[in-house]
């Protein structure tokens, strides 16, 4: 794949914070209001009553390329930056794009009286069947981002116990692999602590607003740590009464993956200030995965130029190709 060899960011750049800020920066998104606005909601159903919202942007010959469903990371959205610019992207070169909200993001948290947990993964792979069910014959592509990136790889281990109609390609990027591990790093550094504690709290108020007769995180949103609030939230709400036992249930480190069921491409970097790249060293892949490892990118980044572009979006544009009618 030629885009692997051509990630060399320029020097302004190569800063993994500075590539992780730009993910997420809202400016980056600018001139991708026309394939976001005109997207059509469908609201998924699945088979135990949980209902997920996305977002449906087919093109002016649908399915002409393929269908492609993007999975955001946590506390992100179908709106999200890089969600957004990756829909351009790719529907600018002839594919339909589904964008999922997993549970309580974006603005679906009226959606389930239940909360959000990364255990959630059933919910996530009947929608990603009945999306597939939309490309009409024609190829199905999984892209996820961070968590999305996580889901996205446990759909494509999942796929040797069961089917999607016409899935060819799986892309994780900067996937959560470790996610117990990962929160002790976001805990330790005061940016990112920030930025996530106040997105997941933001998102507690709201449920309460809508479920006052369920929820009162009064006592929980006085935590200041991610870890913390986790730790005081899942006996409350959840079968879990400890973090780890919580976060083993879906990390995917190890043997986690040797598996997979569909050809795979994960992508991350040495310098992710999130996700340590050590955890994919001692991965145990089969032949249907590849792994790339850069060594700048930081996190959900691979910014590849001062026009802000990213490098991964050419990078899946050139391996769905290879899939083409």
């Amino acid at each position: 794949m030629s885009a692997q060899n051509g990630f060399v960011p320029p020097a302004g750049l190569k800063g993994p914070h500075i590539q992780s800020l730009l993910a997420s920066a809202r400016f980056r998104a600018a001139n991708t209001g026309a394939v976001i606005n005109d997207a059509r909601e469908h609201v998924l159903e699945t088979s135990q009553g949980a209902r997920l919202q996305g977002f449906y942007s087919p093109g002016p010959q649908p399915g002409k390329k393929g269908l492609v469903l993007l999975l955001h990371g946590w506390e992100g959205s179908a709106r999200s930056t890089y969600v957004r610019t990756t829909t351009r992207y790719l529907f600018d070169r002839g594919y339909d794009i589904f964008r999922l909200n997993l549970r309580d993001h974006g603005e679906s948290h009226h959606l389930n009286k239940g909360l959000f947990f990364g255990t959630l993964f059933d919910e996530v792979f009947e929608a990603a069947q009945q999306v597939a069910k939309l490309a009409a014959n024609v190829p199905f592509f999984v892209a996820g981002f961070s968590l999305g990136g996580n889901y996205a790889l446990r759909i494509a281990r999942e796929l040797s116990r069961r089917s999607i109609p016409a899935i060819c390609h799986v892309v994780a990027v900067s996937p959560v692999l470790d996610p117990g591990r990962a929160t002790d790093v976001v805990d330790r550094t005061l940016f990112y602590r920030y930025y996530f504690l106040k997105k997941w709290k933001k998102s507690l108020v709201r449920k309460q607003q809508l479920y006052p007769d369920l929820y009162d995180f009064s006592g929980v949103l006085a935590h200041n740590t991610i870890l913390g609030l986790t730790a005081d939230l899942l006996p409350r709400c959840s079968p879990f009464d400890k973090p780890a036992d919580y976060f083993r249930t879906y990390t995917l480190t190890g043997a986690a993956l040797e598996n997979i069921a569909v050809a795979t491409t994960i992508i991350t970097s040495k310098d992710d200030p999130i996700i340590p790249v050590q955890d994919f060293y001692g991965l145990r892949l089969n032949d249907l995965a590849d792994l790339i490892v850069h060594a700048h990118g930081g996190h959900n980044g691979f910014i590849q130029n001062y026009r802000l572009n990213a490098w991964y979006e050419k990078a899946m544009a050139e391996i769905f190709a290879r899939y083409g009618n």
